[in-house]
């Protein structure tokens, strides 16, 4: 086996050789220059300065001074961006050597930039020319909502929620989707952990993300399987300007649970090699929540200084980036190392929740003691782009591996031996362990052919992964996925944009037999004899899908509409089609069913949008249709060999209606005031099965989002804000059992910032009192709401970016 993986990662070594050693097109060089200002005639230091079709960019110095060395003579256009001015976009006729560029003036927006989205024209083209609904969100949005993981900092936006596990991971739930459902996208390779766990987060490190792309609704036709509910896109940090060294500091603490940390972060760039690098630490100790007592399933459980006991972590997460770019050639190298511990509510885990030594917890809240996980996830890529004539080809090749183990002390149920044997290999405390491993390759052409934009695009995973531990749930497996896709974008005119897509795919897994490692009594005919039984059988499934997608544009003016209608599927994972055993997390039997069929969808998606003078309003309807839903049914069965008689859920398939619509309104009152709504609704019902008329599990309930902010002008500082958001959330009475009604919930939560002058950079500076008034309330899609567990009490997070430059050697002439 070992000797499989050495062979797998040279060959896998040797695909990043030869992308890497792709030659280029050749050009002739030239040199431009050239300075901007404001519309005072104020110079602007710092603004970037990009050159398209390459994307090279430079930033502007003291002086408003920018150039570039080495730029390809057929290069088109020149774009310049700064915080709260309009972008300015110039062609580019360069006929030699050296060109000086005219002084560029900038002219100031009416009014801020808002938050949840930023609304520069980049953003605006990329909705506008979108058939499903997008939210582009920036790193400045991220601190602006800094939560306890990347998906509580965008839980803000309408359809976007997250399934919390405790205060330090989480997992995407889009327009009520989740698990396998919708897949997180970084750096251009899909991530993949062990994202079939609800109490498995997300291993993505929040202050290594600097813009996402989140897709509500379904995106096979480029994603395939996995992203029938939608996807996130986190895409990769802009490249240093050439010549720069610098980097940025950011420091964060949390009152709740005590947590301090941060990420360092150096950069740097000569003419065409650059690198980035990034340092991120957290220490955090149990969360607090506005209760003192809990109600685990029928049995209270006291809560010491209001604190869930054995929920602290620690995280330290390694990032590395080294690149070589030019007008007509880029590769990009990447590297990351994401791992964490973290504690499981002690109370709320294993078979036997109630014998807890609530003393020992209960001397400190910053130790992690059983049960508890550890996670590492490694990740390298490397993406190359380069252009041949009018083809833009980009090649991608990604490997990663995600060790999970899950500790937790031995208790014996059913036939197992009293004792861990000791000549069982591992530990005794060594519950689960998962070892998985992915190699990903992916290749995609754009090319224009009159007025169409064609993207062809062919792109496969291998994926293994290796279980261990003396607790089964789900077998070992290996899983095969391929999928070639053709998108076309026909620009019939200013107004008017079609869209049409087609996308094959093909996939395989292949499951192991397992065994129990101890005998059970088996009684059949009246005859008692003692077997390792089988849990898993040995198992090969193969599937194939053809999907499509055709989408319009009408952008006439202020006001945009969008549609797009498809198809998109999903299949089955090795936890739906072979799991068979306790899920301790939720004190109960899963067992799949090996004759599941890949999950089907067909789905409209909508989008209107209008802006004019003061006025900003978003609306996004939907409808979904699955004719063969996946989902986890409550039998009136108990199993008899392993726990203490738990409920057996078994996994089938149903037909599902799904529809819903978000909304966001802006309103500019006045210069420094504004005011914002978001709001979203949801509705499912299983139409066939054995819960039919039911709806589906962690469905959100609707809620409105109400928000003031003033943004007043203050001598030295910039982009100060005083901001306050009130959420209602309905009652959520539709559920599908064991789920538990959740009442309506009152919240409140309130930001400060602003940017304080330093030397050449800006100090940011933001505060936020989440759950200000420390209302007691549920979250219906949190992990713990089984066990009627409160979200956390007030929590106040101050977080401070200290970006800074070392080096800025650019001179005027």
């Amino acid at each position: 086996m070992n000797q499989n993986k050495s062979n797998r990662l040279r060959t896998f070594c040797l695909w990043l050789f030869c992308f890497a050693i792709v030659s280029t097109v050749t050009g002739q060089s030239v040199r431009i220059s050239g300075s901007v200002f404001s519309n005072g005639h104020k110079p602007l230091e710092g603004a970037i300065v990009t050159v398209l079709p390459s994307g090279i960019t430079a930033m502007t110095d003291k002086q408003g001074y920018y150039f570039f060395t080495q730029i390809h003579e057929k290069s088109k256009k020149i774009t310049i961006t700064y915080a709260d001015y309009v972008r300015y976009e110039m062609e580019l006729s360069l006929n030699k050597n050296s060109n000086t560029i005219p002084d560029i003036t900038l002219i100031r927006e009416v009014k801020e930039l808002k938050e949840v989205r930023v609304t520069n024209t980049y953003e605006g083209q990329r909705k506008k020319e979108e058939s499903l609904n997008v939210e582009i969100i920036s790193s400045g949005f991220i601190q602006r909502n800094l939560g306890g993981s990347l998906m509580q900092s965008l839980q803000r936006l309408p359809g976007v929620k997250a399934i919390s596990i405790g205060s330090g991971s989480s997992k995407p739930l889009i327009r009520g989707l989740s698990f396998n459902q919708v897949i997180v996208v970084e750096n251009g390779i899909k991530h993949e952990g062990q994202q079939w766990g609800a109490d498995h987060g997300l291993e993505i490190d929040q202050y290594a993300v600097n813009r996402v792309e989140i897709i509500k609704g379904p995106s096979s036709i480029m994603y395939g399987s996995d992203a029938i509910g939608g996807a996130i896109n986190i895409k990769p940090v802009p490249f240093p300007s050439q010549h720069v060294l610098g980097g940025s500091l950011d420091i964060t603490g949390k009152s709740n649970n005590g947590q301090y940390g941060g990420s360092f972060n150096l950069f740097g760039r000569k003419e065409k090699w650059f690198f980035d690098s990034r340092l991120t630490f957290m220490d955090y100790g149990d969360y607090r929540v506005p209760a003192d007592t809990v109600h685990v399933y029928n049995y209270a459980v006291p809560l010491n200084k209001n604190q869930l006991r054995n929920t602290a972590g620690r995280e330290l997460d390694l990032h590395g980036s080294v690149g070589y770019l030019t007008d007509t050639f880029k590769s990009v190298f990447y590297l990351s190392s994401i791992h964490t511990k973290s504690g499981f509510f002690a109370n709320a885990h294993g078979l036997e929740p109630r014998n807890v030594d609530t003393e020992l917890h209960d001397k400190s809240s910053r130790d992690i003691l059983m049960p508890y996980q550890e996670v590492t996830h490694t990740k390298i890529s490397n993406t190359t782009s380069f252009s041949i004539g009018t083809h833009q080809l980009e090649t991608q090749l990604g490997f990663q591996k995600n060790f999970r183990r899950e500790w937790s002390h031995y208790v014996n149920h059913g036939y197992m031996p009293p004792i861990y044997p000791e000549n069982r290999p591992g530990s005794q405390d060594l519950e689960r362990e998962y070892d998985k491993e992915v190699f990903s390759v992916a290749v995609k052409d754009e090319f224009t052919l009159g007025q169409h934009q064609f993207t062809v695009g062919i792109n496969g995973e291998q994926q293994q992964n290796a279980i261990t531990g003396w607790s089964f749930l789900i077998p070992a497996f290996q899983q095969w996925n391929a999928g070639v896709f053709v998108y076309d974008k026909f620009k019939i005119n200013d107004l008017w944009l079609l869209h049409g897509a087609v996308r094959m795919d093909y996939g395989k897994i292949d499951m192991k037999p397992y065994f129990d490692w101890f005998k059970s009594e088996i009684t059949e005919n009246g005859q008692t004899t003692s077997a390792y039984l089988k849990r898993s059988e040995e198992l090969t499934r193969t599937f194939n899908s053809l999907n499509w997608s055709a989408g319009i544009n009408y952008t006439p003016g202020p006001f945009s509409f969008k549609a797009n209608l498809g198809t998109s599927f999903r299949m089955p994972i090795a936890k739906e089609l072979a799991s068979n055993g306790v899920n301790y997390h939720y004190f109960r039997f899963e067992k799949g069913d090996p004759n599941l069929s890949a999950e089907r969808s067909y789905q409209v998606d909508l989008g209107m949008e209008w802006q004019e003078n003061k006025w900003s309003v978003q609306l996004s309807p939907f409808f979904n249709y699955f004719t063969n839903y996946i989902y986890l049914n409550p039998t009136s069965q108990h199993d008899i060999y392993y726990g203490a008689g738990n409920q057996v859920f078994e996994y089938e398939q149903s037909k599902v209606m799904r529809y819903g619509v978000e909304l966001q309104t802006r309103y500019q009152f006045s210069k420094n005031i504004s005011g914002e709504i978001l709001a979203e609704y949801l509705y499912s019902e299983q139409l066939s099965g054995s819960k039919k008329g039911y709806t589906l599990p962690f469905s959100p309930p609707p809620s409105v989002l109400f928000n003031i902010t003033y943004s007043p002008e203050i001598k030295a500082l910039k982009n100060t804000y005083f901001s306050l958001d009130y959420r209602y959330t309905a009652d959520q009475n539709q559920i599908v059992p064991p789920e538990r009604k959740t009442p309506s919930s009152n919240v409140f939560n309130l930001s400060v910032g602003t940017k304080v002058k330093t030397g050449q950079q800006d100090l940011l500076i933001s505060l936020q009192v989440q759950n200000l008034f420390n209302t007691k309330y549920l979250n219906h899609t949190s992990f713990y709401r089984l066990i009627e567990l409160p979200e956390a009490s007030r929590n106040i997070i101050l977080s401070v970016k200290i970006p800074f430059l070392i080096h800025n050697p650019y001179k005027p002439n």
